[in-house]
C-alpha cells in the first residue's frame, strides 16, 4: 500500500556520523550511549540554556528554535518552572493516592477534548500513550488491524514502532499493519478527502482479504512525519467514517499537533470537525517535563482492563500535573492560541515571499506555527534531501535551528515555541533565504 521511491530516515537527515569530526564531549555523550545516540548536526551543539524561543550553546553562540516543540509555551518559562519547583518540594508520589493537583489538571485538560472522552490515563511518554491506545482498540474492537500512513512516526516501543514506518531501517510491516499515502496533492490530486478515503477503503479491503479486522486508524492529524498536511479542513471526516463502519476505532496522535500549535484549533482533529475515540498526547503538555496521556471512552478503556491491569509509577504524579496544569494557564492567559494564528500567518506570507523569488521552493503547507517547506530541485523537480541538508546546515551557521520530514527528507518542519514573536518570525525567513542564496552557489 505505500507510495515508491526510497524512504529517508528522518533521524538521518544533517545527523552526526561516525567518522565526523569529534570534541571531547562528543566522545564522552558516544560511549556512554553507543549506537543508540543520536545527535544533531556532523559538528553537535554543546548547549547550555534557553528561554523563550531561544537556546544558547555552551560556547555564547544564540540559535533561534524552530525545531523544538517539546517547549511549547517557550524554553524554561517561568510559570512552568514555579509550578514544578513549588510542587516536588511539597509532594511527588504515583498515582495510587488522591492529589487534587492531579484531578485540577485533569478536569482542565478534559474540558479542551470532546465530552465523551470521560477517562484520561496518564503516560510518561507519547509512545507509552499510543501503545496504550492500540491496546485498548483492540480490546474494544476484536480487531488487531491498524492502517497508519506511509511515513507515520507513532513512538519507539515494541508494538508501536511495528506501526511506524518511518522508524524501521530495514524490513516490512507486519500484516496487522497497512500504511497508505498520506493526504497529498501529489498522491490524490486537488480530492484529498476523496483521495484519502479511497486509500483507507483500500487498506480495509485488503485486511478483509488477510482475515484480518481493523482495530483503529492511527494518524497524527497533522501528519507532520509525511511531511505536514493540514488542508483542507475536514478532510479527515469520511475516512474516519469508514474505519468505523468496518467496527475500527479514530486513534488521533495529537503529540505533534495538540496544545494550539495549529492556531484555528486547540487539537489538530479540531480542524477536521472530528471527535476521535481515543486522543494521544505527549510533549507539549509539560513544556519539557516528561508526561504524556490518552483520552478514551470510559467503555473501551473498561474493556481493556477486563483482561489486563494498567497501572504506570510515574505517569500522573502530582509534579507532571502541576506541569501540565501551568502549560494550559499559560496557553490560555497569554492567548498562545491566536498568537500561533497571527504569526504563523505573518511567517507563511513571509515565507511565500521567498517562494516566489526561489523555485526550489517546491510546496508550502500549514496550518498556525506547523509549517512543511518542500525543498526541490530548481523548477519544482525531484526533492532534493541533499539541499535540504546544506539549508539546514546554512541555517544553523546562522543561528536558527530546523529540523527535515517527509518520506524523501526534503520538507523542512518548521514548529517554534507558541510565544515566537513576528521578529523572530523574520529572523527565520531572512536565514531560510540567505541559506538557500548560498546553497546554489
Amino acid at each position: 500500500m505505500t507510495g515508491g521511491g526510497a524512504m529517508r530516515p528522518i533521524l538521518d537527515m544533517n545527523a552526526y556520523r561516525p567518522g565526523d569530526s569529534r570534541t571531547d564531549s562528543v566522545e564522552r555523550r558516544l560511549a556512554n550511549l553507543g549506537a543508540a545516540s543520536v545527535l544533531f548536526y556532523r559538528q553537535p551543539i554543546e548547549m547550555a540554556e534557553a528561554a523563550g524561543a531561544w537556546m544558547v550553546a555552551k560556547d555564547g553562540t544564540r540559535y533561534l528554535d524552530f525545531y523544538n516543540n517539546v517547549p511549547s509555551v517557550g524554553h524554561c518559562h517561568p510559570r512552568v518552572v514555579a509550578a514544578v519547583s513549588e510542587q516536588i518540594a511539597r509532594l511527588n508520589i504515583h498515582t495510587r493516592y488522591v492529589v487534587d493537583v492531579v484531578d485540577d489538571y485533569l478536569e482542565r485538560l478534559k474540558a479542551t477534548l470532546p465530552p465523551e472522552l470521560e477517562n484520561v490515563v496518564m503516560t510518561c511518554s507519547g509512545s507509552e500513550a499510543n501503545d496504550l491506545a492500540i491496546r485498548v482498540a483492540r480490546a474494544a474492537t476484536g480487531g488487531t488491524g491498524i492502517i497508519v500512513t506511509e511515513t507515520a512516526y507513532h513512538g519507539n516501543t515494541a508494538l508501536v514502532t511495528e506501526a511506524s514506518p518511518s522508524a524501521r531501517r530495514r524490513g516490512s510491516l507486519p500484516d496487522w499493519v497497512i500504511a497508505v499515502p498520506p493526504p497529498s496533492c501529489a498522491h490524490h490530486g486537488t480530492d484529498i478527502a476523496g483521495g484519502f478515503l479511497a486509500s483507507i477503503e483500500a487498506a480495509l479491503a485488503e485486511f478483509a482479504r488477510r482475515g484480518i479486522r481493523p482495530a483503529a486508524l492511527l494518524v497524527d492529524t497533522i501528519f507532520s512525519s509525511d511531511g505536514i498536511f493540514a488542508d483542507p479542513a475536514g478532510f479527515l471526516r469520511p475516512a474516519a467514517a469508514a474505519v468505523r463502519a468496518a467496527g475500527g476505532r479514530i486513534i488521533a496522535d495529537e503529540v505533534q499537533p495538540g496544545f494550539a500549535r495549529t492556531g484555528d484549533a486547540f487539537w489538530g482533529f479540531g480542524r477536521h470537525g472530528l471527535a476521535p475515540d481515543m486522543v494521544t498526547m505527549g510533549k507539549p503538555m509539560g513544556n519539557g517535563f516528561p508526561m504524556a496521556a490518552l483520552a478514551a471512552r470510559p467503555a473501551d478503556l473498561a474493556a481493556f482492563c477486563e483482561g489486563t491491569g494498567y497501572f504506570n509509577t510515574f505517569g500522573g504524579n502530582p509534579v507532571a500535573a502541576a506541569a501540565g496544569r501551568a502549560v494550559l494557564e499559560v496557553i490560555e492567559e497569554e492567548d498562545l492560541q491566536g498568537n500561533a494564528l497571527r504569526v504563523g500567518a505573518g511567517l507563511m506570507e513571509q515565507l511565500q515571499s521567498v517562494a516566489a523569488r526561489d523555485d526550489r521552493i517546491a510546496g508550502l503547507r500549514g496550518a498556525g506555527l506547523f509549517i512543511g517547506l518542500d525543498l526541490a530541485a530548481p523548477g519544482g523537480g525531484r526533492p532534493d534531501p541533499d539541499l535540504t541538508v546544506r539549508v539546514i546546515d546554512g541555517m544553523r551557521a546562522r543561528g536558527v535551528l530546523i529540523g527535515a520530514a517527509g518520506r524523501h527528507g526534503a520538507t523542512l518542519k518548521i514548529r517554534p515555541p507558541l510565544c515566537l514573536g513576528a521578529d523572530e518570525a523574520g529572523i527565520f525567513a531572512g536565514a531560510l533565504e540567505a541559506a538557500l542564496r548560498e546553497a546554489r552557489g
